[in-house]
């Protein structure tokens, strides 16, 4: 049977399929993005490649970029974040200085590049928005202090992409322009002043008050509120997804935030679904199998080393020990601006294609084992106050619910093959042997 617009069919089925996975992990109490990944993963060029031109799917990927830090801008909770702005700003200021100051020191003895080392010590840096926040509200923490302190500490990393982007593309040139200087102080005293304002009394916006009461133009609003101001950031020389944070800052500080946040959920959710397939079609097996024991050490490494880094962040912030040890592990994944801090670099030529595979499959195995990392790490931390005599008493502590659960599973398999098995005798006879 002929197939017409066969990329439109194949897209429309991985979109189904990232769909059901999303599904499947809320089932398992896991972020919806983890399936999402997974899908683009399974279904992508590294899998049974069903998708293998990512053209189509990456302008939309970039609209998901834009549209969750509008929405991280929407939620940002002005008062709260700048009752934290000292601890967000130190804690983040020391991750980023030890992450590329380690990823400097160990260049020489692993052989990479001075693009690879910057660009996997800023990638290491910045943690993914998207996961901690959603594992947070899944767990009811978003509210509490130790949530309020994590998300400053992720809005904070998120600002920091934009020099992150222009010390890359200052790398590419080997010149730093003082326009490049002038750049990211103005991005900077735009947000502090911008910070400043809003934080003095809600605003009112009088053209968009008044669109919103159409339940079809709102949702259009608040994209127009998005898009317009990436591309005013962008016409500025400063990164779009700078101005998309600016205008979701806007609205989250407006008497029309309620409104807008909840017409734009459904758009936000369509786009942020295509912004992670997108990220798990661009992992490459191939590449992984060929470098196994690269990618699980460098993985390994750099969880373990993050983890350590954020708790001791913290605990030089003055954070008590379970606050700082919470929010240093829900920290200790690798975000999604990764990514883009990859391919820019990959574009300006500091690191090669191979290098390039090599980030991403970092990022994406850390995206895809941070919920798990966090679930092993808080069962750690109350297993740690209790005396454990061996190994064995140590995993039934930590995964004794879930072991459980698959041995009973896996007792029910066994009973209903062994059913089978006697009702097929049965029905063979005696005479039946060959």
């Amino acid at each position: 049977m002929e197939i017409h617009h066969p990329e439109l069919t194949a897209a429309a089925i991985v979109a189904l399929a990232a769909v059901l996975c999303g599904g499947l992990m809320t089932r398992l109490r896991q972020p919806a993005i983890v399936g999402y990944i997974l899908a683009g993963v399974v279904l992508g060029p590294g899998g049974f490649a069903l998708v293998t031109n990512r053209d189509a799917i990456d302008t939309l990927a970039e609209f998901g970029v834009l549209m969750l830090l509008f929405v991280v801008g929407m939620k940002l909770e002005l008062k709260s974040f700048l009752a934290e702005w000292k601890i967000a700003v130190f804690a983040t200021v020391l991750q980023i200085a030890g992450s590329v100051g380690t990823a400097l020191l160990l260049r020489h003895g692993l052989g990479w590049s001075l693009g690879l080392a910057v660009v996997l010590g800023c990638a290491v840096a910045i943690s993914s928005t998207a996961v901690v926040i959603k594992v947070l509200e899944g767990s009811d923490e978003l509210d509490t202090k130790v949530g309020r302190t994590t998300v400053g500490i992720l809005i904070a990393q998120d600002m920091a992409v934009v020099p992150m982007l222009l010390v890359l593309e200052a790398m590419e040139t080997r010149t730093v322009e003082p326009m490049d200087a002038a750049k990211v102080v103005l991005s900077v005293l735009l947000l502090a002043l911008l910070f400043w304002q809003l934080s003095r009394r809600k605003i009112s916006l009088p053209l968009t008050s008044r669109l919103i009461n159409d339940a079809d133009l709102s949702t259009l609003v608040a994209l127009a509120w998005c898009f317009g101001a990436a591309a005013l950031s962008g016409m500025l020389d400063l990164s779009p997804a700078y101005g998309a944070f600016l205008g979701g800052v806007v609205l989250g500080n407006s008497a029309q935030r309620d409104t807008l946040l909840k017409r734009s959920q459904p758009v936000q959710s369509v786009l942020l679904m295509v912004f992670f397939l997108s990220i798990g079609l661009l992992l490459d097996f191939r590449f992984i199998w060929r470098n196994l024991g690269t990618v699980v050490t460098l993985l390994a490494m750099v969880t373990l080393f993050k983890t350590a880094l954020n708790v001791a962040a913290l605990r030089l912030a003055r954070q008590d020990w379970p606050s700082a040890f919470l929010a240093g592990v829900a920290l200790a994944q690798v975000g999604e601006f990764s990514f883009l801090l990859a391919e820019t670099a990959k574009a300006g030529r500091l690191i090669t294609a191979s290098e390039t595979k090599l980030v991403v499959a970092v990022a994406v195995l850390s995206l895809v084992l941070s919920p798990f990392w966090l679930f092993t790490m808080r069962r750690m931390h109350r297993v740690a106050a209790v005396h454990v005599g061996s190994f064995r008493e140590l995993i039934g502590r930590l995964y004794g619910d879930e072991a459980l659960l698959v041995a009973r599973a896996a007792r029910r398999t066994r009973r209903l093959v062994r059913r089978q098995s006697w009702r097929d005798d049965i029905h063979a006879g005696p005479g039946s042997g060959i």
